[in-house]
């Protein structure tokens, strides 16, 4: 018989159980804060309410396969009761928050901010031009070298001087200090919304599309409640809200005296926020006021987002919330830096409504 002849196809039923419970983990270890215990006793009522596994394919062996990939391991080894996520998961988590809050990136090269300036930068560039003395002797274009050599002197009597080179032309790349503040205020689990678990999200695709794609760059990430601390990048995951006011002014001070000391002109601020803040700090005393927005407060706040405009620090703030009120504040913060903001409700972190005031745009993305 010619031609081909077609079955129905039956995909791998482990496989592919696998993986739907792998995301479905991976989601709930957020929520969890990198609790695998809950997470998977989460997993586990899941599966009884709603049939996620089969005869052939169970709870007991999804928690063997996540620990023989490397996902989880247990944790007697580091003193931790009950099993512990791995490096692997940390970095998988991140990998899945950058495809789902930036999944529509291009790629580009690895640690390039293009520029429109040339000069004696790392990019090599397609034009050609005389050699200079200074210059690099890997940025010589032999072929043309040698060509101009014959031209000028012919083949006989070849020689090649200075006047024979040329070089190719190169365009400065920019690198970038970034400085990511995470609100971990009580007011990101207020009234039973979870605004945290986005704002993970939110700080796991950013810190991966930073470190992966723009790998030159420097990232420093700290969290601010009613004050505000660095943490390292595998903490994120891990993170929880605590019983604290938002002190959007504390880390607006520890991110430029992070910013202060990088050598690098180009630098600037991502905050992930509910978006009000509530408490300053006014010698050793806090000065705290929940509700609607206090004008002290607001003040300062905006006092600092207007010298960071004249530090020439741009602040893009990733509002996880769309409270008008809050929206508006967050408006106003932007203005006065002329900055950046992404708003997104709870249920679509896919889509941010984008507001740059620098150059006067408003879309969604």
């Amino acid at each position: 018989m010619l031609g081909w002849q077609f079955s129905e196809y039956t995909p791998d039923d482990e496989g592919s159980i696998f993986d739907k419970l792998l995301k479905l983990f991976q989601e709930l270890l957020l929520h969890t804060s990198g609790n695998v215990s809950e997470a998977l006793s989460w997993l586990t009522e899941l599966d009884r309410k709603y049939h996620l596994t089969s005869d052939e394919y169970g709870m007991a062996d999804f928690i063997q396969d996540l620990m023989d990939m490397g996902y989880i391991t247990d944790g007697e080894a580091s003193g931790m009761p009950g099993y512990v996520p791995t490096s692997k998961m940390e970095i998988a988590l991140r990998r899945k928050a950058l495809e789902e809050v930036f999944g529509k990136l291009k790629k580009t090269k690895l640690g390039n901010h293009s520029t429109k300036f040339d000069g004696k930068g790392d990019e090599l560039a397609s034009e050609l031009r005389p050699y200079e003395f200074g210059d690099s002797l890997e940025s010589i274009a032999v072929s043309e070298s040698l060509r101009n050599a014959h031209i000028n002197h012919g083949i006989e009597q070849f020689k090649l001087t200075p006047e024979d080179l040329e070089v190719q032309e190169t365009f400065y790349q920019s690198q970038t200090s970034t400085v990511l503040m995470i609100d971990i205020s009580h007011s990101m689990i207020l009234y039973g919304e979870d605004r945290i678990t986005p704002a993970k999200k939110v700080a796991l695709a950013l810190s991966e599309l930073i470190t992966t794609r723009y790998p030159k760059d420097t990232l420093d990430i700290i969290v601010f409640g009613n004050d505000a601390w660095q943490i390292e990048i595998k903490d994120l995951p891990y993170l929880e809200v605590g019983p604290y006011h938002t002190n959007t002014v504390a880390g607006l001070e520890l991110a430029m005296d992070i910013l202060k000391k990088r050598r690098n002109p180009n630098r600037q601020i991502f905050m992930i926020t509910d978006g009000k803040p509530t408490c300053i700090k006014k010698g050793k005393k806090y000065y705290q006021n929940s509700f609607g927005l206090d004008r002290t407060i607001v003040t300062r706040t905006l006092n600092l987002a207007m010298k960071c405009r004249k530090m020439s620090i741009p602040i893009t703030t990733f509002m996880i919330a769309r409270d008008p009120y809050l929206v508006q504040f967050v408006d106003q913060f932007t203005k006065a830096n002329n900055g950046k903001a992404f708003y997104s409700n709870l249920q679509g972190l896919g889509e941010f409504v984008f507001l740059d005031y620098k150059n006067n745009k408003r879309k969604k993305r």
